[in-house]
């Protein structure tokens, strides 16, 4: 049976994926066949000397795969682009997932506390204190007279909104 055969018989996308599979067994096996379960990692080095030497031979990304080893060329493929769109950072491995909470962090904030001179200190208390004052003298106008308060402090509304009557 040929590739086309092949995709038509199993309903397959594409007669290239049936092609890459057959080169893969030809070079590797079975072995070539079977999908790692371990998640296997490239230096940022390895990544660019691949690429460089796919450059500089001409070979696809399928030729570059067996050349190496390999039997993901898609791989390859996602470097290219990565390296293209990113640079070199795009090729370096990210941590995946939410970052861990670290102790160092809440330490550092007391630590920064503590070093806030007693001037600073006793600045901040004073502001919060006047902060205090002016809300209590709003909220005690607004017990004695909340009509006059609300009145005063009323905001105008917008030109496009309706009142309904």
């Amino acid at each position: 049976m040929g590739y086309s055969l092949i995709t038509k018989k199993y309903g397959l996308s594409n007669k290239s994926l049936v092609r890459q599979w057959v080169r893969s067994y030809k070079e590797f096996g079975m072995e070539g066949l079977v999908k790692k379960t371990k998640k296997q990692f490239y230096s940022v080095q390895f990544k660019l000397d691949v690429l460089h030497i796919m450059k500089q031979t001409g070979a696809s990304y399928q030729e570059t795969a067996i050349q190496f080893k390999m039997n993901n060329p898609s791989l390859i493929a996602n470097w290219n682009s990565k390296l293209l769109k990113e640079g070199i950072e795009g090729l370096q491995e990210k941590t995946k997932g939410r970052p861990s909470m670290s102790k160092k962090a809440k330490l550092t904030k007391r630590v920064q506390e503590k070093e806030i001179s007693r001037e600073e200190q006793l600045e901040r208390e004073n502001e919060l204190l006047r902060l205090e004052v002016a809300y209590l003298k709003k909220l005690k106008a607004f017990r004695e007279n909340p009509d006059a308060f609300l009145e005063k402090h009323k905001q105008p509304l917008p030109s496009n909104s309706k009142i309904c009557e």
